[in-house]
């Protein structure tokens, strides 16, 4: 695996860069020379035969001055009525920055249900890779007019972690409108690289931008995702001049998060990343130490307790004896019916159920580990 910052930049050929709306707006609403000013370094680091992906802030601050709206709305319907018309805003003003290099661009809008669903997910795969292929730059952001409280992801930056992830790109580039991580927080000394196993939490700041929803902690749960599947982060101040052209030349530009070694294929890396757990189940040490050291599939024998409702199908999480999660997987069974053979050998299930799908509660090929 490469461990130099420069090798991994070098061999970087897929790039998703997350714009915050710290970057690309201000008090009078859009900030078209940013976008310019990106939209030109993203042209160059193309020509350099690199594809680039954007996750774009700004939808909402953008709708503010056409509604009349002198500062960010409170409410998730106003916030809704905002991006519905600021996205066209946002998009407009990308186009305009790449029409002059005859590079097209194309809205993807995301919510978390999209990703939730192991076919919808694979439908905004084969979307992305599609207009990749055909020379578009695909400007994705949340679906900030239809998403509500329940399903929004909360953050571009975790949508910049999934969409990396979903893709499989090589590099992920959070520009925000800091440096990067500080010891200490925002004014300590720029701490330029961050090792798959330090732990920085007292680093993290909660200071966030008054047009933006997350701060420096949800960019460091976003590096710490794709990290986790083998890809590398980047967090850069993105008002630095050719900060992405620094950052594709190597410069130690903003803070680098070392990814760590990954044995996710495709699939369980949507299990491990892109889904939400929709119950917790309970087992007792044997199981446990079955899962985790002989990568055993979790039978219903090893259950002890199981947590709120969920389809046959869904996504878990798998938990100790103490509530503790240690992993996570899809289940063979609603939550009704592993209730009911809890405890049992799978070879009661038919007499208790009147039916067997699988011996298996969840199948090892089904399972992700946490520390995997």
């Amino acid at each position: 695996m490469k461990t130099d910052r420069g090798q991994w930049i070098d061999s970087a050929k897929l790039i998703v860069i997350k714009i915050g709306s710290g970057v690309l707006t201000g008090v009078d609403g859009l900030n078209r020379r940013a976008l310019r000013r990106l939209g030109n370094q993203m042209v160059a680091i193309r020509e350099a035969g690199r594809q680039v992906v954007v996750v774009s802030s700004g939808a909402v601050a953008s709708g503010l001055q056409p509604l009349g709206l002198a500062r960010m709305p409170k409410t998730i319907v106003d916030k809704q009525a905002a991006a519905a018309v600021g996205q066209q805003v946002l998009m407009n003003a990308w186009a305009d920055v790449f029409r002059k290099s005859k590079i097209a661009v194309g809205q993807v809008l995301l919510t978390s249900d999209d990703l939730d669903h192991r076919s919808r997910y694979l439908n905004a795969r084969h979307t992305l890779v599609s207009l990749l292929h055909r020379g578009v730059i695909p400007i994705i952001n949340e679906n900030d007019s239809v998403s509500f409280e329940e399903i929004k992801m909360g953050d571009n930056d975790h949508l910049s972690a999934l969409v990396t992830t979903l893709i499989s790109a090589n590099l992920l580039v959070m520009l925000t409108n800091v440096d990067g991580l500080r010891r200490g927080g925002a004014n300590g000394e720029l701490i330029e690289m961050v090792r798959a196993d330090d732990d920085v939490e007292e680093h993290v700041s909660q200071t966030k931008s008054a047009t933006g929803v997350g701060g420096m902690a949800t960019k460091l749960q976003a590096a710490r995702l794709v990290g986790r599947s083998g890809i590398p982060a980047i967090i850069a101040n993105g008002a630095q001049t050719n900060v992405l052209r620094s950052i594709v030349g190597g410069k130690p530009v903003g803070t680098y998060f070392e990814p760590r070694a990954s044995k996710l294929d495709v699939r369980r890396r949507w299990i491990a990343t892109a889904t939400r757990p929709r119950g917790k189940i309970l087992v007792d040490d044997g199981a446990e130490a079955a899962i985790v050291s002989r990568n055993a599939s979790l039978l219903p024998s090893g259950i002890t307790r199981i947590e709120g409702h969920f389809s046959a199908g869904a996504v878990v999480r798998i938990c100790d004896g103490k509530g503790v999660p240690f992993a996570r997987g899809l289940v063979s069974y609603t939550s009704d019916e592993a209730r009911r053979v809890m405890g049992h050998n799978s070879k009661d299930i038919p007499e208790i159920l009147g039916y067997r799908y699988l011996d298996e509660i969840i199948h090892r090929n089904d399972l992700v580990l946490d520390e995997d």
